[in-house]
């Protein structure tokens, strides 16, 4: 079993991911080592044992745990915030998937001629308080984007940032939510 476990762990333990496209080179060599068919079964037996399941998506590595249904309010509040964020963040640009570059100054900047993502900003809540300027909060989705492996800082200087492969869970997350047409009753004539 490879010697960066202790890594892995660490990352993966606090709900982040290790994406492929990640900037930094320890992560991609984590993830590199993930790839690999036999250490990935044999993480995944070892981390399976403390409760812990290793899962793969497209280009990234996280982990899930089956947790009591009492954490079911959490979860989907968190749930619900991202899905805040990701409606920004496509609202803000179609465009913004894998592999997309922004800077928060072109977020800033979009607001001043999007009304609808204005709206989006101000409604969205645990974002902090409503006396925060709009730059504040930008940076706060940002924040949170960078802190849980979405995004990472690609250029210091111009405040470039890049979307990783991991933002697929978000997708993901969306697109396993099944909402039924609106259908008439089926014992109507």
């Amino acid at each position: 079993m490879t010697k960066y476990v202790s890594d892995i762990f660490e990352i993966l333990r606090r709900g982040q991911f290790i994406s492929s496209n990640h900037l930094d080179d320890k992560i991609q060599l984590l993830y590199r080592i993930l790839e690999e068919e036999k250490e990935f079964e044999e993480l995944s037996a070892y981390f399976a044992k403390i409760n812990y399941q290793l899962e793969e998506g497209n280009g990234y590595f996280y982990f899930s745990r089956k947790e009591p249904t009492t954490d079911l309010d959490r979860k989907l509040n968190r749930a619900f915030e991202w899905i805040d964020i990701l409606d920004f963040c496509k609202s803000f640009d179609s465009n913004f998937d894998v592999g997309y570059r922004f800077t928060p100054a072109e977020i800033a900047t979009a607001l001043k001629n999007n009304i609808d993502l204005k709206t989006k900003l101000e409604t969205m809540k645990r974002l902090g308080k409503s006396r925060q300027n709009y730059d504040e909060r930008i940076r706060k989705i940002i924040d949170k984007l960078e802190r849980d492996n979405f995004v990472a800082l690609e250029q210091e200087i111009s405040e470039t940032y890049k979307v990783l492969d991991s933002f697929h869970y978000l997708k993901e997350l969306i697109q396993i939510i099944n909402i039924p047409e609106n259908t008439e009753d089926e014992n109507t004539p």
